[in-house]
C-alpha cells in the first residue's frame, strides 16, 4: 500500500474542499456507475498497483495535511485534443486527519503509510470543534 499527497490550492478549510468536490462528483463508468470525485493531473504515478491497494490521496490545506480520500482508480487517458493526462477517481467521502504541518510542493508526492497521519477520532479534548486557524495557532504554540 502507498498513498499520494497533493496541495489543495485556493482552499481554506475542509468545508470549502467538500463544496468544491460536490460539483465534480458523478457516476464513473470505470467503477460500474459508483459515484466518485474526478480529478485530473498531468503525470500519472508509476506505482499505481500499490496506490490502489488501499491507498488514499491526502490533501494539504493551508500548510497542514488535513484530510484524505480513498483512491478508487488511476489511469492515463487522452483529452479531445489528444493530450495524455492521468485521471484520478476518489471516494467522495472526505476523512479528516490529525493535521501535521507540511511545506508547499508542486504536483503530487508519494506518502509512505508509516508517515501518513491518523484519522481524527470523535471525543477527546474537543480540538476537532475548533476552527482550523485557531487550532493551527494552538498547535504552533505546542498547546495541542
Amino acid at each position: 500500500m502507498l498513498h499520494l499527497k497533493k496541495l489543495a490550492p485556493g482552499i481554506a478549510n475542509l468545508a470549502e474542499l467538500a463544496e468544491r468536490e460536490a460539483r465534480h462528483i458523478r457516476p464513473a463508468r470505470k467503477l460500474g456507475g459508483r459515484k466518485a470525485m474526478f480529478y485530473r493531473t498531468g503525470i500519472a504515478p508509476k506505482r499505481i498497483d500499490a496506490l490502489l491497494d488501499g491507498g488514499s490521496l491526502y490533501w494539504v490545506v493551508k500548510g497542514y495535511i488535513r484530510a484524505r480520500q480513498r483512491l478508487l482508480f488511476l489511469g492515463n487517458e487522452r483529452d479531445k485534443d489528444g493530450k495524455v493526462f492521468c485521471r484520478i477517481l476518489l471516494d467522495p467521502d472526505i476523512v479528516s486527519v490529525d493535521p501535521p504541518p507540511h511545506r508547499p510542493f508542486q504536483g503530487w508526492r508519494y506518502l509512505d503509510p508509516a508517515d501518513a497521519p491518523g484519522d481524527r477520532t470523535a471525543g477527546g479534548m474537543g480540538v476537532d470543534d475548533l476552527p482550523d486557524d485557531l487550532a493551527d495557532e494552538l498547535r504552533s504554540l505546542g498547546l495541542i
